[in-house]
């Protein structure tokens, strides 16, 4: 005898559509561009010595990038902004979303907030976080025994 896991989704597939609808958010039609907010691809990779967080800003340009460091958080902002584009025959596709994003980082305690340094090159910013030794603080804690 086979068990089979239920499911209530079988019943109703068209719950699916509901979820993919949700999954890719309200988009303007496609002869309109996409504004407002969208959210770059982010890495964060660790070694010993940094912390390197890298995204992707793909026609966005330096000037337009911000990247602060304030009370253990790492903060970037940027927009890309619409190009006004020729219309050739009757099709017209704009899929790229256009405006500003925001997004923040908490930082571990070991990140050198003045050493921080941020590179952007063939559309990704790549932020250099590097790290100071801590020491870690070691306390004794008696223990009671209780009757």
């Amino acid at each position: 005898m086979n068990l089979i896991r239920f499911s209530p989704r079988s019943f109703t597939p068209w719950f699916d559509d509901f979820d993919r609808f949700f999954e890719n958010g309200l988009r303007p039609s496609s002869r309109e561009p996409h504004s407002g907010v969208w959210t770059p691809g982010v890495d964060i990779v660790e070694n010993e010595k940094e912390i390197i967080l890298r995204a992707d800003l793909p026609g966005v340009d330096e000037k337009d990038i911000d990247v602060q460091v304030e009370e253990g958080t790492l903060t970037l902002k940027a927009e890309r902004k619409f190009e006004k584009e020729t219309k050739e025959g009757d099709y017209h596709r704009v899929e790229r979303a256009y405006g500003s994003f925001h997004r923040s980082f908490s930082l571990p305690e070991n990140v050198d907030a003045d050493g921080v340094a941020a590179t952007y090159k063939k559309g990704v910013l790549a932020v250099t976080l590097p790290k100071v030794e801590t020491k870690a603080k070691v306390k004794k804690v008696q223990v009671v025994d209780v009757k």
